[in-house]
């Protein structure tokens, strides 16, 4: 992990405006901001044009260094909204090392009154914005910012982008030199798109020279106020013997999908309607199959569920990626009603044996306190409302959702048409269309597919070899009594328990590897009582346990689907024969890398393997699928992308195959 990233620390002059502690500078001039902003980086990137001729359907892409008040993306989406199109889009990228916390945002942006209808949008949005890529939609997914969260010269190296039009606005190069190197504009360079343009404040010599370095033509322009002179720029291409980085083959971009833009999305669970709903966002007409009589009518239909962060103190891809969807779910949690569809009481895990607390410890020192914070068992019992056999973590963000109304609230856009009572048994290519088939006849046909089936997707052949594995897990459900009512949060040891909803607390989950049959049974239920006696006996006192008959209890079996390195299997998807043939050249030498084109299965895609920790890495990894589809900015580094993409598995397979035969194993 990176140093743990704090929140700006902000002092207020007497006319109430921000000035940086850190770096011991101002976040906007004191007369003439809103001018400077749409001098600087409005007017040398020529927006009111660009954002004018934008065609249907067309996304521009801003870059910014320092997100700061987010004073530069009010403006920027202001004017979006006065020249674009209706169906334009802008997705804005910024980095920053320290964000402002909601109360600090709050008082500054109250400065700025004009712009309350583009600032009031994020505050509402404002919540777990914690370290990495932080995503947040506006105006029904029309704006989108991106918020990268920690060092720019570790973050911008994730980033996977073509970016339009770049904002340089970092601290000025003398009071915070890190934001204005050679490696930074390096990176600068290698993300811009053809003809990129670029604006900053600041006419510093070296500088002007490190863009010139990587491909930019600079020139200086009267500045405004004070500033005497400001630079703009215009992308010409990387130099000559300047080498960028290029993915290897199996993990490259597969080509925009020709047609319409029809998708069928198979799959009504979580991860099948985050898809729909980021792809209808970006102006695709979505079919939605699903077998059963409604969505959400499988493992993504229990009445509880948590947003469970297991965290790696290591910076792991799976970490890194629960940390950005945890972030992304809290937000999309905020349209829903709370108490009914969802509540942000908080997660406490506890520290239930030694192995634990240790991994708490080191969780504790890597993560800022923001998202997580280690306490004794007496203040554990104060934040719980019950008694507890230990202390633990706890995270202030979390909660429970009841995932039904989430999926269905991802169902509302309009793009989006629901078949239920459509079971897709064949998929079938088609002078370019996916046509989707039952036994007899066929249901629906697109350009693009999406296989969102957790582990039925084994039926699709292309599919086949995929491994998820699927673990049966049970919940109970337990009527609230008044004295269980005190529990306040969600507590969590090798099982879980949530505060009542709608008079029902949920209590699972089992974990069952070998039974098919989703038949609810007393001895899952007597394991979930003894889940909940070592939660807290206390509770479980105060909900009967010991005199509940476990034949008479109600509860929900359904099956996760898992991976076998547990991140979800998220991306576009290559035919397995021609691959193997491709690549076959890694089975002698692992570090090869062939410059053959990958052979997609062009235009189908998969979701799935999200296992326990769906309501947190299905709704993101949405918004990563349309992001291959689209070829806009991945909404997660490059690397988790990666080590999510369904071809991991063909590339791994092949390179063992090197290493079985020079070991004689079959």
């Amino acid at each position: 992990m990176t140093d743990v990233i704090h929140y700006a620390q902000i002092d207020w002059d007497d006319q109430g405006r921000p000035h940086s502690r850190q770096f011991d500078d101002i976040y906007f001039s004191k007369d003439q901001s809103l001018e400077e902003t749409r001098h600087v980086f409005i007017d040398q990137n020529d927006l009111r044009q660009r954002f004018s001729t934008l065609a249907p359907g067309q996304c521009l892409v801003i870059g910014e260094t320092g997100f700061g008040t987010g004073l530069n993306f009010f403006c920027a989406w202001q004017l979006f909204v006065d020249c674009a199109a209706p169906d334009a889009r802008l997705h804005f990228i910024s980095v920053e090392k320290y964000p402002l916390s909601r109360t600090d945002l709050t008082r500054a942006l109250a400065l700025w009154p004009e712009l309350a209808p583009f600032s009031a949008p994020l505050l509402a949005q404002y919540v777990a914005v914690h370290e990495g890529f932080q995503t947040f939609s506006f105006d029904q997914g029309r704006v989108q910012l991106t918020l990268m969260i920690g060092d720019a010269l570790e973050q911008l190296p994730q980033l996977d982008a073509q970016v339009d039009a770049w904002f340089l606005d970092g601290f000025a190069p003398a009071k915070n030199p890190q934001m204005w190197t050679p490696e930074l504009f390096t990176h600068v360079g290698r993300l811009s798109a053809a003809n990129a343009t670029l604006g900053t404040f600041t006419s510093t010599g070296w500088v002007r020279r490190g863009l010139i370095a990587v491909g930019f033509e600079m020139k200086r322009i009267p500045g405004i106020g004070k500033k005497w002179e400001i630079l703009r720029g215009a992308f010409r291409g990387q130099p000559a013997g300047l080498e960028v980085p290029t993915p290897a083959p199996w993990f490259s971009r597969p080509a925009p999908l020709p047609g319409p833009r029809h998708a069928l999305v198979v799959g009504a669970g979580l991860a099948g309607c985050a898809t729909a709903a980021s792809l209808a966002r970006r102006g695709w007409k979505v079919t939605v199959l699903e077998r059963h009589a409604t969505p959400a009518a499988e493992a993504s239909g229990n009445p509880q569920g948590v947003l469970y962060l297991k965290l790696s103190a290591h910076g792991t891809a799976l970490s890194r990626l629960i940390l950005s969807g945890f972030g992304y779910t809290r937000r999309l949690l905020e349209c829903l009603q709370r108490g009914r569809d969802w509540d942000g009481c908080g997660v406490l895990q506890l520290a239930f044996d030694a192995k634990e607390d240790q991994r708490q410890a080191l969780l504790a020192e890597a993560f800022d306190p923001q998202l997580l914070q280690r306490l004794e068992r007496e203040h554990a019992e104060a934040v719980a409302g019950v008694t507890l056999a230990s202390g633990g973590l706890f995270y202030p963000d979390g909660g429970w959702v009841h995932p039904p109304a989430l999926c269905q609230a991802q169902l509302q856009h309009p793009n989006i048409t629901l078949l239920t009572h459509h079971q897709v048994l064949q998929l079938r290519k088609v002078d370019g269309l996916w046509q989707a088939w039952d036994s007899e006849k066929l249901l629906a046909s697109a350009p693009l597919a999406v296989l969102a089936t957790a582990a039925d997707i084994h039926r699709f052949e292309p599919c086949a070899t995929l491994p998820l594995k699927r673990i049966r897990g049970q919940i109970t459900r337990l009527p609230a009594t008044a004295q269980s009512q005190v529990l306040a949060t969600v507590v969590c040891a090798e099982g879980y328990v949530a505060p009542p909803r709608e008079g029902e607390h949920t209590l699972g989950a089992s974990f069952d590897f070998h039974n098919t049959d989703l038949t609810p049974t007393a001895s899952e239920h007597i394991g979930n009582l003894a889940l909940l006696e070592q939660i807290s006996s206390d509770l479980a006192e105060r909900l009967g346990a010991h005199h509940l008959d476990p034949h008479t209890l109600q509860g929900r079996a359904a099956f996760r689907c898992t991976s076998p390195d547990y991140l979800p299997i998220v991306g576009p998807l290559a035919d397995r024969q021609p691959f193997d043939q491709h690549y076959a050249v890694l089975a002698k030498d692992a570090r090869q890398i062939p410059d053959t084109p990958c052979p997609w299965l062009e235009g189908l895609y998969v979701n799935s393997g999200h296992g326990s920790r769906g309501l947190i890495t299905a709704p993101l990894s949405g918004e990563l699928i349309a992001a291959w589809v689209d070829n806009a900015p991945l909404p997660v580094p490059r690397s988790v992308a990666e080590a999510c993409h369904p071809n991991r598995f063909m590339l791994r397979e092949l390179i063992r195959g090197k290493k079985a035969a020079a070991s004689g194993k079959p």
